[in-house]
Protein backbone atom coordinates (compact mmCIF):
# COMPACT_ATOMS: atom_id res chain seq x y z
CA UNK A 1 0.00 0.00 0.00
CA UNK A 2 1.45 3.37 -0.84
CA UNK A 3 1.27 6.57 1.55
CA UNK A 4 1.95 9.99 0.85
CA UNK A 5 5.24 11.39 2.46
CA UNK A 6 6.71 14.74 2.52
CA UNK A 7 10.04 14.98 1.13
CA UNK A 8 12.60 17.19 1.59
CA UNK A 9 13.50 19.18 -2.38
CA UNK A 10 15.07 22.05 -1.40
CA UNK A 11 16.50 24.45 1.24
CA UNK A 12 18.09 27.80 1.87
CA UNK A 13 19.58 30.01 4.54
CA UNK A 14 19.99 34.20 5.34
CA UNK A 15 21.87 35.57 7.52
CA UNK A 16 22.22 39.83 8.41
CA UNK A 17 25.53 41.35 7.33
CA UNK A 18 26.57 42.26 10.36
CA UNK A 19 28.48 40.15 12.53
CA UNK A 20 28.63 41.03 16.86
CA UNK A 21 31.43 39.40 18.18
CA UNK A 22 31.59 38.86 22.40
CA UNK A 23 34.05 41.45 22.58
CA UNK A 24 32.21 44.12 20.97
CA UNK A 25 29.03 43.21 22.63
CA UNK A 26 31.83 43.19 26.30
CA UNK A 27 32.30 47.02 25.21
CA UNK A 28 28.55 47.77 25.67
CA UNK A 29 27.65 45.30 28.34
CA UNK A 30 29.33 44.05 31.62
CA UNK A 31 29.96 40.58 30.71
CA UNK A 32 33.31 38.93 28.47
CA UNK A 33 34.24 36.70 25.65
CA UNK A 34 34.91 34.20 27.94
CA UNK A 35 32.05 35.09 30.35
CA UNK A 36 29.94 33.92 27.37
CA UNK A 37 31.75 30.67 26.16
CA UNK A 38 32.14 29.32 28.90
CA UNK A 39 27.81 29.15 29.72
CA UNK A 40 26.72 28.75 26.34
CA UNK A 41 29.29 28.41 23.46
CA UNK A 42 28.69 31.23 21.44
CA UNK A 43 31.39 33.48 20.11
CA UNK A 44 29.50 35.54 17.07
CA UNK A 45 26.18 36.71 16.41
CA UNK A 46 24.25 38.56 12.88
CA UNK A 47 22.28 41.42 13.97
CA UNK A 48 19.58 42.75 11.33
CA UNK A 49 19.84 46.11 9.80
CA UNK A 50 18.21 49.05 10.36
CA UNK A 51 15.21 48.59 8.53
CA UNK A 52 15.77 45.24 7.87
CA UNK A 53 12.69 43.16 8.86
CA UNK A 54 11.89 39.45 9.53
CA UNK A 55 10.08 39.13 6.38
CA UNK A 56 13.63 40.93 4.19
CA UNK A 57 15.00 37.78 5.79
CA UNK A 58 12.60 35.00 4.79
CA UNK A 59 12.72 36.53 1.44
CA UNK A 60 15.99 35.73 0.86
CA UNK A 61 15.96 32.21 2.34
CA UNK A 62 13.21 31.07 0.32
CA UNK A 63 14.49 32.31 -2.75
CA UNK A 64 17.35 30.54 -1.85
CA UNK A 65 15.47 27.45 -0.93
CA UNK A 66 13.65 27.27 -4.69
CA UNK A 67 16.59 27.49 -6.27
CA UNK A 68 17.74 24.84 -4.65
CA UNK A 69 14.52 22.81 -5.21
CA UNK A 70 14.95 23.97 -8.81
CA UNK A 71 10.78 25.49 -8.54
CA UNK A 72 8.86 28.34 -8.90
CA UNK A 73 6.96 30.83 -6.47
CA UNK A 74 3.96 29.17 -9.10
CA UNK A 75 4.65 25.54 -8.16
CA UNK A 76 3.73 26.45 -4.30
CA UNK A 77 0.99 25.53 -2.96
CA UNK A 78 1.28 26.88 0.75
CA UNK A 79 3.84 29.15 2.87
CA UNK A 80 4.10 28.69 6.40
CA UNK A 81 6.26 30.74 8.76
CA UNK A 82 7.49 30.57 11.97
CA UNK A 83 8.23 33.73 13.87
CA UNK A 84 7.76 35.24 17.24
CA UNK A 85 9.10 38.60 15.58
CA UNK A 86 6.77 39.49 13.06
CA UNK A 87 7.33 42.37 10.98
CA UNK A 88 3.56 43.68 11.80
CA UNK A 89 0.86 42.02 14.53
CA UNK A 90 -1.18 41.69 11.60
CA UNK A 91 -1.19 40.56 8.59
CA UNK A 92 1.04 37.36 8.41
CA UNK A 93 4.29 37.91 7.78
CA UNK A 94 4.14 35.04 5.45
CA UNK A 95 1.84 37.27 3.36
CA UNK A 96 4.50 39.72 3.02
CA UNK A 97 6.69 36.93 1.65
CA UNK A 98 4.02 35.37 -0.77
CA UNK A 99 4.11 39.08 -2.16
CA UNK A 100 7.47 39.31 -2.64
CA UNK A 101 8.08 36.04 -4.18
CA UNK A 102 5.17 36.50 -6.65
CA UNK A 103 2.79 33.93 -5.28
CA UNK A 104 -0.73 34.72 -6.22
CA UNK A 105 -2.60 31.68 -5.23
CA UNK A 106 -2.60 29.19 -2.49
CA UNK A 107 -2.17 30.30 1.17
CA UNK A 108 0.01 31.82 3.69
CA UNK A 109 0.42 32.05 7.25
CA UNK A 110 2.11 32.27 10.61
CA UNK A 111 2.97 29.82 13.18
CA UNK A 112 3.91 31.00 16.68
CA UNK A 113 5.88 28.53 18.91
CA UNK A 114 8.92 30.64 19.26
CA UNK A 115 12.49 28.46 19.27
CA UNK A 116 9.71 25.31 18.75
CA UNK A 117 8.22 27.03 15.67
CA UNK A 118 10.20 25.26 12.66
CA UNK A 119 9.14 21.98 14.20
CA UNK A 120 5.60 23.57 14.64
CA UNK A 121 5.52 24.70 10.81
CA UNK A 122 7.15 21.36 9.41
CA UNK A 123 4.62 19.40 11.29
CA UNK A 124 2.06 21.45 9.77
CA UNK A 125 3.04 21.60 6.47
CA UNK A 126 3.39 17.71 6.85
CA UNK A 127 -0.07 17.50 7.41
CA UNK A 128 -1.09 19.13 4.60
CA UNK A 129 1.08 17.19 2.52
CA UNK A 130 -0.29 14.02 3.77
CA UNK A 131 -4.20 15.09 3.41
CA UNK A 132 -3.19 16.31 -0.14
CA UNK A 133 -4.41 19.17 0.18
CA UNK A 134 -0.47 20.52 -0.71
CA UNK A 135 1.84 19.28 -2.89
CA UNK A 136 4.44 21.95 -2.54
CA UNK A 137 5.16 23.99 0.58
CA UNK A 138 7.71 26.55 1.81
CA UNK A 139 8.76 26.39 5.05
CA UNK A 140 10.64 29.01 6.91
CA UNK A 141 11.63 29.78 10.44
CA UNK A 142 12.58 33.53 10.05
CA UNK A 143 13.79 36.05 13.44
CA UNK A 144 14.77 39.19 13.99
CA UNK A 145 15.36 38.60 17.93
CA UNK A 146 17.36 41.40 18.83
CA UNK A 147 14.42 44.01 18.41
CA UNK A 148 13.09 42.40 21.52
CA UNK A 149 16.29 42.05 23.91
CA UNK A 150 16.82 44.37 26.82
CA UNK A 151 20.35 45.00 25.89
CA UNK A 152 21.31 46.03 29.00
CA UNK A 153 20.69 42.79 30.54
CA UNK A 154 23.54 40.83 30.11
CA UNK A 155 21.81 37.02 30.87
CA UNK A 156 19.71 37.14 27.87
CA UNK A 157 20.83 39.74 25.26
CA UNK A 158 24.28 37.84 24.68
CA UNK A 159 22.41 34.54 23.57
CA UNK A 160 20.47 35.48 20.38
CA UNK A 161 21.05 37.04 16.91
CA UNK A 162 18.85 37.02 13.76
CA UNK A 163 18.34 34.93 10.73
CA UNK A 164 15.88 33.12 8.29
CA UNK A 165 16.27 29.52 6.82
CA UNK A 166 13.77 27.38 4.65
CA UNK A 167 12.90 24.39 3.03
CA UNK A 168 10.57 22.97 0.56
CA UNK A 169 8.57 19.82 1.42
CA UNK A 170 7.23 18.49 -1.79
CA UNK A 171 4.60 15.37 -1.77
CA UNK A 172 6.08 11.63 -2.50
CA UNK A 173 5.09 8.69 -2.65
CA UNK A 174 5.94 5.65 0.09
CA UNK A 175 5.10 2.78 1.48
CA UNK A 176 4.76 2.99 4.85
CA UNK A 177 7.97 1.48 6.15
CA UNK A 178 10.58 3.76 7.97
CA UNK A 179 12.42 3.31 4.67
CA UNK A 180 10.56 5.54 2.74
CA UNK A 181 12.53 9.06 1.95
CA UNK A 182 10.67 11.65 3.79
CA UNK A 183 9.17 12.43 6.69
CA UNK A 184 8.34 9.25 8.70
CA UNK A 185 6.89 10.81 12.21
CA UNK A 186 6.68 14.34 14.02
CA UNK A 187 5.63 14.99 17.27
CA UNK A 188 4.47 18.18 19.22
CA UNK A 189 4.45 18.49 22.89
CA UNK A 190 3.50 22.45 24.92
CA UNK A 191 2.82 23.35 28.94
CA UNK A 192 1.74 26.68 29.47
CA UNK A 193 2.64 26.45 33.27
CA UNK A 194 6.00 27.33 32.86
CA UNK A 195 5.13 30.80 30.95
CA UNK A 196 7.35 32.99 33.73
CA UNK A 197 10.15 30.66 32.92
CA UNK A 198 10.47 32.08 29.23
CA UNK A 199 8.43 35.24 27.77
CA UNK A 200 8.46 38.51 26.77
CA UNK A 201 6.66 40.84 28.91
CA UNK A 202 4.72 43.04 26.40
CA UNK A 203 2.11 42.64 23.74
CA UNK A 204 -0.85 44.02 22.39
CA UNK A 205 -3.11 43.20 24.09
CA UNK A 206 -0.83 43.53 28.13
CA UNK A 207 0.98 46.24 27.36
CA UNK A 208 0.24 47.88 24.05
CA UNK A 209 4.22 47.32 23.32
CA UNK A 210 6.59 45.00 22.20
CA UNK A 211 8.36 44.29 25.32
CA UNK A 212 11.32 42.27 26.15
CA UNK A 213 12.75 39.12 26.49
CA UNK A 214 12.63 37.67 30.06
CA UNK A 215 14.26 34.71 31.67
CA UNK A 216 15.17 32.12 33.73
CA UNK A 217 18.27 30.57 32.50
CA UNK A 218 18.70 27.69 35.22
CA UNK A 219 15.15 25.90 35.13
CA UNK A 220 14.74 26.32 31.19
CA UNK A 221 18.14 24.13 31.28
CA UNK A 222 16.89 21.51 33.23
CA UNK A 223 13.43 21.21 31.42
CA UNK A 224 14.84 21.76 28.01
CA UNK A 225 17.87 18.22 27.97
CA UNK A 226 14.81 16.31 29.78
CA UNK A 227 12.25 17.05 27.51
CA UNK A 228 14.19 17.05 24.20
CA UNK A 229 15.50 13.52 25.41
CA UNK A 230 12.25 12.50 25.74
CA UNK A 231 10.77 13.87 22.32
CA UNK A 232 13.52 12.04 20.40
CA UNK A 233 12.98 8.90 22.00
CA UNK A 234 9.05 9.61 21.27
CA UNK A 235 10.24 9.82 17.52
CA UNK A 236 12.54 6.91 17.26
CA UNK A 237 10.26 4.64 19.49
CA UNK A 238 7.40 5.50 16.70
CA UNK A 239 9.22 4.68 13.91
CA UNK A 240 10.95 1.29 15.49
CA UNK A 241 14.18 3.12 14.53
CA UNK A 242 16.98 3.49 17.39
CA UNK A 243 19.55 5.97 18.04
CA UNK A 244 22.42 3.86 15.98
CA UNK A 245 20.20 4.59 13.09
CA UNK A 246 20.59 8.33 12.87
CA UNK A 247 23.20 9.91 11.04
CA UNK A 248 22.93 13.15 12.16
CA UNK A 249 20.53 15.45 14.90
CA UNK A 250 19.69 18.67 14.00
CA UNK A 251 19.13 20.42 17.27
CA UNK A 252 17.49 23.82 18.09
CA UNK A 253 20.26 26.18 18.25
CA UNK A 254 20.26 27.85 22.19
CA UNK A 255 23.21 26.70 24.13
CA UNK A 256 26.15 24.00 23.34
CA UNK A 257 25.60 23.03 27.30
CA UNK A 258 21.88 21.90 25.87
CA UNK A 259 23.09 20.31 22.65
CA UNK A 260 26.02 18.14 24.56
CA UNK A 261 23.34 17.16 27.75
CA UNK A 262 21.13 16.18 25.49
CA UNK A 263 23.27 13.66 23.44
CA UNK A 264 24.59 12.09 26.25
CA UNK A 265 21.07 11.45 28.03
CA UNK A 266 20.39 9.37 24.49
CA UNK A 267 23.84 8.25 24.17
CA UNK A 268 24.57 10.04 20.77
CA UNK A 269 27.38 10.48 19.62
CA UNK A 270 28.44 14.04 19.40
CA UNK A 271 30.12 14.22 16.37
CA UNK A 272 26.62 13.40 14.85
CA UNK A 273 25.34 16.72 16.57
CA UNK A 274 25.19 19.75 14.09
CA UNK A 275 26.59 22.64 15.68
CA UNK A 276 26.08 25.89 14.52
CA UNK A 277 25.46 28.13 17.85
CA UNK A 278 28.97 29.60 18.21
CA UNK A 279 28.49 31.74 14.66
CA UNK A 280 24.71 32.02 15.10
CA UNK A 281 23.92 31.71 18.80
CA UNK A 282 20.43 31.12 19.52
CA UNK A 283 18.47 32.71 16.16
CA UNK A 284 14.80 30.96 17.38
CA UNK A 285 12.66 29.60 15.45
CA UNK A 286 15.47 30.10 12.74
CA UNK A 287 18.14 27.86 14.04
CA UNK A 288 17.15 24.78 12.74
CA UNK A 289 16.94 25.39 9.31
CA UNK A 290 19.54 27.53 9.45
CA UNK A 291 21.74 24.51 10.91
CA UNK A 292 20.27 21.78 8.27
CA UNK A 293 21.01 24.16 5.23
CA UNK A 294 25.06 24.59 6.63
CA UNK A 295 24.92 20.66 6.78
CA UNK A 296 23.67 20.03 3.55
CA UNK A 297 26.05 22.55 1.44
CA UNK A 298 29.13 21.19 3.29
CA UNK A 299 27.89 17.55 2.18
CA UNK A 300 27.54 16.31 5.87
CA UNK A 301 23.81 15.53 4.51
CA UNK A 302 23.40 12.25 2.03
CA UNK A 303 20.67 11.03 0.19
CA UNK A 304 19.00 8.13 2.74
CA UNK A 305 20.15 9.44 6.02
CA UNK A 306 18.14 9.41 9.55
CA UNK A 307 17.95 12.85 10.41
CA UNK A 308 16.09 14.01 13.92
CA UNK A 309 15.27 17.93 13.81
CA UNK A 310 14.19 18.61 17.83
CA UNK A 311 13.45 22.15 19.60
CA UNK A 312 12.01 23.56 23.05
CA UNK A 313 11.12 26.98 23.08
CA UNK A 314 8.80 29.59 25.63
CA UNK A 315 5.58 28.25 26.74
CA UNK A 316 7.05 25.82 27.16
CA UNK A 317 6.86 24.09 23.80
CA UNK A 318 9.10 21.28 22.46
CA UNK A 319 9.01 19.34 19.63
CA UNK A 320 10.80 16.81 16.91
CA UNK A 321 10.85 16.23 13.93
CA UNK A 322 12.30 12.93 12.09
CA UNK A 323 12.92 12.18 8.35
CA UNK A 324 14.58 10.13 6.07
CA UNK A 325 16.96 13.03 3.29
Amino acid sequence: MSVIRSVVAGCGSYLPENIVTNRELAEKVDTSDEWIIERTGIRQRHIAAEGEMTSDLAIKAAERALEDAGLTADDLDLIILATATPDQTFPATATRVQAALGMTRGAAFDVQAVCSGFIYALTTADNFIKAGQAKNVLVIGAETFSRILDWEDRTTCVLFGDGAGAVILTAGEGTGANTDRGILSTHLHSDGRYNELLFVDGGPSSTRSTGYLRMKGREVFRHAVKNLAEVVGESLEATGLTADDVNLVVPHQANKRILDGTARKLGIDPDKIVVTVHKHANTSAASIPLALDEAVKSGRIERGDVLILEAMGGGFTWGACLLRW
